[in-house]
Parts: structure tokens; C-alpha cells; sequence
């Protein structure tokens, strides 16, 4: 069991320039550029910043597992305060490289470098399910203990039911090790954090870059076909 755990393990540094080419092989069915998906998620963390925060470009930010920085990327301009964690050196170090303005570190995995309630807003995306599942309550107890009073933590994750998210995930090289959430399961994860649940959505029921199939999208968020899922707690 052990070997078999250390031979799935995934080093996101093996794909510090590989990162995109190997996302966007994974979803060459769906017919769409990975960047789509990106974007798409960062204009969510802004509408729910939008939201709940009146100045948004004042509030401080936390992107954790903020991989290579590529959703910072549609971030940085509209949030000034943005940070980002990451565990693998390299990866840091190429986020930096993407996004000077970024205030980005290293974590262990365990602790977030962050004190007590100094975040505004918290948010993690497809990073809970490379997290073995005896930590997950540790990572939302952690994404907790960072944000402020008041503030707002949210998550992004894949939809299990979701028989394309299932086959792009098992195309993935870097997903080889993915334990996939069900968004019940992230519901009790929040509220055993004493998060109270703000705002939960499906999102990404069609590939389609038109404001038509966007707004189609907002009518279906309670249907648990999408590819992916949000979930946002209030501290």
C-alpha cells in the first residue's frame, strides 16, 4: 500500500514548463483552451469578491496552492493585496516569475505562513483533491484560521459526477494521485470549520466562451451535472 502510494505521488515541479500542454491534453475532447477554464474561474473569484466586499482592490487575498500563478494572472490587476502559497519551490518560483507584483511563499503543506484571521479572502483551485483525504479537514481548518471576521473562503473543485470531469482527470498525468470531493462532503468539511456556507454553485455545463451560455450557466447552478463546483464559507 505504501509503494503504491509513493509510486502515484505527484511533484508539480516535474511540470513547472510543462504545466499548460499537459492540462490542455487532458481536455483536447472538450474542444476548448485550457486558459477558457482559468479565466472563467478567476472572473468567479472576482464576482464573489464583488460580492461581499465593497473595495475589492483594497481586500487581501490568499490563493493557496497557487500552482505556477497562471489564475493570478487575470487576478494581480484587480486585486493589489494578492498572495499566493505553493509547496514546491520551483513552482514558486515560476509564479514569481509570471507575477512580480504577487506576494508569493512557500508552505509545507500543513500550515499556511499566513497569522490569524489577516485574510479577507481565501480561495483554493483543484488543489483539495491532490490533498490525501485524512488532511482535508486540516486544510479547511486551516483556510479558517487565516481569514478575517467576516471574510469569505472558497473552493474549487471537480464534480465526481461528472462523467467528462472523470475522464479528463483520468487523462491527466499530474492527476494520477486526485482523490475526487463530492460537494456534501466539502459542505461538512465547512461547517465542521465553522464556516457558514455563503454561496455554492455547479459551474462549466458547456465549454462555450458566449455571455448566452453564461447566463444559462447561473440558471443551472443547482443542477450536479457541471464539470466543477464552488463552494463559499463565511468566517
Amino acid at each position: 500500500m505504501e509503494e503504491n502510494k509513493k509510486n502515484n505521488s505527484v511533484s508539480f515541479s516535474d511540470y513547472v514548463e510543462t504545466y499548460q500542454k499537459e492540462v490542455q491534453s487532458s481536455i483536447n475532447f472538450i474542444g476548448q483552451d485550457v486558459d477558457f477554464f482559468i479565466e472563467l474561474k478567476a472572473n468567479l473569484i472576482k464576482s464573489i469578491a464583488g460580492k461581499f466586499f465593497q473595495n475589492i482592490e483594497e481586500i487581501k487575498v490568499l490563493d493557496i496552492g497557487s500552482g505556477i500563478g497562471l489564475t493570478d494572472l487575470h487576478l494581480a490587476k484587480h486585486f493589489k493585496n494578492l498572495y499566493g502559497v505553493d509547496v514546491e519551490e520551483q513552482v514558486v518560483n515560476k509564479a514569481r516569475e509570471y507575477n512580480p507584483s504577487v506576494n508569493y511563499s512557500l508552505y509545507n503543506g500543513s500550515k499556511l505562513p499566513q497569522g490569524d484571521g489577516t485574510m479577507d479572502l481565501v480561495f483554493a483551485i483543484n488543489v483539495m483533491h491532490h490533498v490525501p483525504p485524512a488532511g482535508w479537514n486540516g486544510f479547511v481548518a486551516e483556510m479558517f484560521r487565516v481569514t478575517k471576521k467576516n471574510g469569505i473562503a472558497v473552493v474549487f473543485e471537480h464534480n465526481p459526477l461528472n462523467p467528462l470531469t472523470r475522464l479528463a482527470v483520468s487523462r491527466c498525468e499530474f492527476d494520477r494521485d486526485a482523490v475526487l470531493l463530492y460537494k456534501s462532503r466539502l459542505k461538512k468539511l465547512f461547517a465542521g470549520a465553522k464556516f457558514e456556507v455563503a454561496e455554492n454553485s455547479y459551474i462549466i455545463f458547456f465549454p462555450f466562451n458566449k455571455k448566452a451560455f453564461r447566463s444559462i450557466e447561473k440558471a443551472l447552478w443547482w443542477l450536479p451535472l457541471g464539470a466543477q463546483y464552488f463552494l463559499a464559507g463565511k468566517k
